[in-house]
């Protein structure tokens, strides 16, 4: 019960920060404050503003408080399998997926390798551009295998692809391997994006698999550097 609290404090600070109900270089209230204001003990709160430190949301100060840090980039989580859907609802600005090919192919060599499909094979070659707050700043390049995927549409394709396999096909995703790097900009992230003058592009190559290992999907995720961090919550092992 009382892990539920700490999460549902840090959720409503993060949630408040990204709003900016509390601006970027302002204090948070104090421990003693938003323990009165949780109806909840100084431990608790503490547990909530460390995660909030963790996750890059503010930087605690000896002496002064808990200093709210620059959000104006997206969490993207490392570990998890977050839908663009997903992601952008959390940030509670508009959103708004463009659909720029929806096609079946043959794989050439190189998306052959990356699902271990054979020439004879086909794939769903999905490519999207996505906007946050009007500015196109990802492009989605997905290979879906159609041995799992037997139609998609175009609507599935603006809402969630997730949705779709998982309450409409009952597919059970199950994990995903990514493959992070910097990359120069293509002429389709030029075409596609709001690159703001940017040469280069946070690349996440993502393997997706369902629950009996079989691998279903293969997506290059192209990101606008200003736009988004990536992060995770790795906790080290005593030895």
């Amino acid at each position: 019960m009382r892990e539920n609290k700490f999460l549902a404090i840090y959720n409503d600070l993060a949630d408040k920060i990204q709003k900016g109900k509390y601006m970027t270089g302002e204090l948070l209230p104090s421990e003693h404050e938003l323990a009165d204001r949780y109806d909840s003990s100084r431990e608790t709160i503490r547990k909530a503003l460390n995660f909030l430190s963790q996750n890059g949301y503010i930087q605690k100060v000896r002496g002064k408080g808990s200093i709210v840090l620059d959000v104006g980039k997206y969490d993207f989580p490392v570990s998890g399998l977050v839908s663009f859907k997903e992601l952008a609802t959390r940030t509670g600005k508009p959103w708004k997926t463009n659909v720029h090919e929806l096609v079946l192919v043959k794989p050439n060599h190189y998306i052959q390798q990356q699902l271990k499909l054979k020439k004879t094979d086909e794939v769903w070659k999905v490519v999207r551009s996505r906007e946050i707050d009007d500015e196109k700043i990802i492009l989605d390049i997905d290979y879906i295998k159609k041995q799992f995927v037997p139609t998609i549409t175009k609507d599935c394709c603006e809402n969630s692809l997730y949705n779709y396999f998982e309450n409409d096909l009952n597919l059970v995703i199950s994990f995903a391997k990514k493959e992070i790097t910097v990359e120069e900009a293509s002429s389709a992230d030029k075409a596609c994006l709001d690159l703001k003058g940017y040469t280069h592009v946070v690349v996440v190559k993502n393997y997706v698999y369902l629950e009996d290992a079989s691998l279903l999907q293969y997506t290059e995720s192209r990101h606008r550097l200003d736009k988004f961090r990536f992060v995770d919550f790795a906790r080290r092992e005593r030895r």
